[in-house]
């Protein structure tokens, strides 16, 4: 039972789209990761994804709308429900999702990441 410093994980990394495990509870892993840019347009057909904007702001798009995230607020996206996420700028997020989860859900691009990293 160790306490985490999110501003000190987040100083260890500086590249994006490239979640690192800092906990797991019940089967979840809570990620931090770091945005900007597009992501890939994907869905994970058994996995529900938190997303929490720890500083800075994104868009999630939907294929019929999108939402404006900004620091302090979480997104749920429900499994099964193609979204992509777009930074203008860095924004600096937590997610908690199954252990299964794969970043790019159904959509294997070169954003990928098979095997993350814990800090």
């Amino acid at each position: 039972m160790n306490k985490i410093n999110i501003r000190e994980k987040l100083n260890l990394f500086h590249d994006h789209w490239n979640p690192r495990i800092v906990g797991e509870l019940n089967g979840q892993h809570v990620k931090l990761a770091k945005l900007k840019g597009e992501f890939v347009w994907h869905s994970h057909a058994e996995e529900d994804e938190l997303f929490l904007v720890l500083a800075g702001e994104f868009d999630m798009e939907f294929r019929d709308r999108t939402v404006h995230l900004t620091t302090g607020e979480f997104l749920i996206v429900p499994r099964g429900v193609e979204h992509r996420p777009i930074a203008q700028e860095e924004v600096s997020i937590m997610l908690f999702e199954p252990a299964t989860t794969l970043n790019t859900g159904d959509a294997e691009s070169k954003l990928t990441r098979t095997d993350l990293e814990k800090l």
